[in-house]
C-alpha cells in the first residue's frame, strides 16, 4: 500500500510541502504560470511563460493562495 499525502490546504488542489514551523512553503516567484495552471487546473488568461512573481504583482496579491482565492 502506497503512502499518499492528502492535499495540504483547503481549497488548494495539489500537494504543497510545509516549512519546519508548520505553514505552507511559499511557491518560488520564478515558477512559470503554465506550470501552476497545469498543477491547479486553472487558467489565469496570461502567457504561460510569465513568472509567478510577475503575475502576483500584476494582480496586486501577495501569494499564490491569495491569487487562487481571487481567481474563484
Amino acid at each position: 500500500m502506497a503512502n499518499r499525502k492528502a492535499p495540504d490546504a483547503p481549497g488548494m488542489s495539489g500537494y504543497r510541502s510545509r516549512n519546519q514551523s508548520g505553514p505552507l512553503r511559499q511557491k518560488r516567484s520564478d515558477t512559470l504560470v503554465k506550470t501552476i495552471e497545469k498543477q491547479y487546473k486553472t487558467d489565469f488568461n496570461v502567457r504561460g511563460d510569465m513568472q509567478l512573481g510577475t503575475l502576483l504583482k500584476k494582480q496586486g496579491v501577495a501569494s499564490l493562495n491569495d491569487l487562487m482565492r481571487k481567481q474563484r
